[in-house]
């Protein structure tokens, strides 16, 4: 495999991480999973209503951060870093 697909790959590996990461915790627990995670409690709040509220903002937030971490990481690994 040359250099530019195996670095497409890994980036579309971390993108497709990214984005499952997201659907779980904006989709599954703020809409699906609601009522089993409104059980528990998060400083007062519901779990679950907490996720629809704040909770998916804050993963998508970690995950910018996460995510462009990552591309430094895998632009330094496939040579391509910005100058």
């Amino acid at each position: 495999m040359s250099k530019n697909a195996s670095y497409w790959t890994a980036n579309l590996r971390l993108v497709a991480v990214c984005m499952v990461i997201w659907f779980v915790c904006s989709y599954l627990f703020g809409i699906v999973l609601v009522e089993p995670l409104n059980n528990i409690r998060l400083g007062g709040y519901k779990l679950g209503f907490w996720f629809a509220q704040q909770g998916s903002i804050y993963v998508f937030v970690a995950l910018i951060f996460f995510y462009a971490n990552r591309m430094g990481k895998l632009d330094r690994e496939h040579n391509v870093e910005e100058e």
